[in-house]
């Protein structure tokens, strides 16, 4: 039915996977962000327009209306204006301004002037606001047994086939959630004049093009058969769609009932989401099947990439090995790591998102993240990345070693977390860095923010001891220029490595010193060698340096 339909359509729509992946925060959204607070937030900024709240929203308006209307705390209340702004800020070199503009801020009142000067799309900030919907938690379904706030809720399984999904990632979530809303979402782009007393469509009512442009936001399609992806507005203009559409060139608007039918018709599966990925996408050769193990190393990316789209890779269950690769693949890709136990992953090239699931006892080490990284449900890892933000929930025993512009999200179901600077660097880095629009201030790292009532108890973290930190080496030569951690160490845990280095240099002199004989020479190195292996085994080191080693020819990791 549904290839019969998209058949017929002159244009093919989807919902993009992008507001959903990285805009919408993976945790239920306070309730008054829900439909009928967001419909009287629009009538609030249609009717103070002159006051900077129409067509674009000040962060002051917003902050007005989120503090003093929705009852939301500044600290959420900026996190939902910033997550917006820099989701659509993707030129670098603006960026890199901003970050250079709020690192030379000497205090919060000239912080605060200086994000008095950033606004956003009104009507696209209300449909961002409206899609934090889509992990709100279900009363009716907890009841039923379908769903439950529960710290350790299940996620998608590689084949697709889990009865309870991520929806930041299933795009057959995404798309379910905007047919089942858009009447609703249609009629909160609608001006005053075309609603009821109750904030309802009628069949008369009218749809501006102003409004359309806004949906971009969610929806971007591509005239059939061609391999052009355009925003929504482009393709509703399109005079082949006027007739379904309804759009009148005279008023210069779409009626709202043809408009809503169009829209449903043409929505089918996005080419370039999860499912695709996993269905038709490229296997990747980059892991080895480890002899005596019944899991499948899986790893998987989108084939029909487009210049207008982020790549997407996917890999499930690498399991004690090393894994690294800088590669055109991952560049500016939505990686999801998913299921990888008593490994060491180094992605090395710049990146667009990064989520970590499942994972347990690993190390991953990434390229600069321009958007964010979300680690969900997993044990005992450590993550090591330069990123736009951090997000965690239902971790436990997990080490970040991060450099950030934002406050670490701490989100529901934590436990031992540690937080640390971020301590290595690899020669390419601070290109990467560049590419990306990531700078060394300003840096949160060590400023965590409970977002969860449930999460409110702050021992559910904690930074890392200077005397239990190491600085971290990339084994791996590269071509480039860093030769150093970018922005340097804090001077507390710079302190405590220098001492620690004085340490081994008085350890060599009072060796030297000794005036050991030949044979006592060597059987000391004999010692120190001994130990030095029990050390290794019992660290786990030793898996780490044999898993450096390269595989033998016909199990090399594959190029790519």
């Amino acid at each position: 039915m549904e290839a019969a339909a998209v058949a017929a359509a002159p244009v093919r729509l989807w919902v993009k996977t992008e507001p959903f992946l990285v805009g919408v925060l993976p945790v239920p959204p306070p309730t008054r962000l829900g439909p009928h607070y967001l419909r009287k937030m629009a009538a609030y900024a249609r009717a103070r327009a002159a006051e900077g709240c129409f067509p674009r929203l000040s962060w002051p308006r917003w902050r007005h209306i989120a503090c003093g209307k929705l009852q939301l705390g500044r600290g959420l209340a900026w996190l939902y204006f910033e997550l917006f702004h820099s989701l659509l800020r993707r030129d670098p070199p603006r960026r890199l301004e901003w970050a250079e503009a709020e690192a030379a801020c000497a205090d919060a009142d000239e912080l605060e002037r200086e994000r008095s000067k950033l606004s956003v799309d009104t009507l696209q900030f209300l449909l961002f606001l409206y899609v934090q919907q889509v992990n709100k938690v279900s009363l009716r379904r907890s009841l039923i047994g379908e769903e439950w706030p529960s710290p350790r809720t299940k996620s998608p399984s590689l084949t697709g086939k889990s009865a309870s999904e991520n929806k930041n990632w299933n795009d057959q979530d995404h798309r379910a959630f905007v047919q089942s809303h858009l009447s609703d979402m249609l009629e909160l782009l609608l001006e005053p004049e075309q609603l009821t007393a109750s904030s309802h469509s009628t069949h008369s009512s009218l749809v501006s093009y102003e409004a359309v442009c806004a949906l971009s936001f969610l929806i971007e399609g591509t005239v059939n058969k061609s391999r052009t992806v355009r925003p929504l507005h482009e393709l509703a203009l399109w005079q082949p769609c006027h007739g379904q559409n309804g759009y009148s060139k005279v008023s210069r608007a779409f009626s709202f009932p043809k408009l809503e039918s169009w829209l449903r018709f043409c929505l089918t599966t996005n080419p370039f989401g999860m499912t695709a990925c996993l269905k038709s996408g490229k296997k990747l050769a980059w892991a080895q099947q480890v002899e005596g193990t019944t899991r499948k190393a899986k790893i998987a990316c989108n084939t029909h990439v487009v210049p207008e789209v982020f790549p997407m890779v996917i890999m499930s269950q690498v399991y004690k090995q090393t894994l690294a690769k800088s590669s055109d693949t991952l560049v500016g890709a939505h990686v999801r790591i998913h299921r990888c136990n008593e490994s060491f992953i180094y992605l090395l090239s710049p990146l667009r998102s990064v989520t970590i699931e499942k994972c347990r006892n690993s190390t991953f080490v990434l390229g600069p993240v321009q958007v964010s990284v979300h680690v969900h449900s997993c044990d005992n890892v450590k993550v090591i990345v330069v990123c736009h933000r951090l997000s965690l929930s239902s971790t436990a025993g997990c080490t970040f070693y991060i450099l950030t512009p934002t406050q670490p999200l701490v989100l529901s179901g934590n436990q031992a977390v540690s937080f640390a600077p971020f301590h290595t660097h690899y020669p390419m880095l601070e290109d990467h860095m560049a590419q990306v629009g990531l700078a060394t201030l300003p840096n949160y790292w060590d400023s965590p923010m409970l977002v969860c009532k449930e999460s409110g108890d702050t021992s559910v973290f904690h930074l890392l001891p200077p005397s239990d930190f190491y600085t971290f080496v990339i084994p791996f030569e590269m071509e480039g220029d860093t030769t150093e951690t970018p922005g340097g160490l804090p001077h507390t845990y710079q302190k405590a490595l220098s001492q620690r280095e004085q340490k081994v240099q008085i350890w060599q002199k009072t060796v030297k010193e000794a005036g050991l004989t030949k044979d006592q020479r060597k059987q000391f190195q004999i010692l120190v060698e001994n130990k030095f292996y029990e050390w290794l085994v019992q660290t786990g080191n030793r898996q780490q340096l044999d898993s450096l080693v390269p595989p033998a020819v016909g199990s090399k990791q594959a190029a790519g």
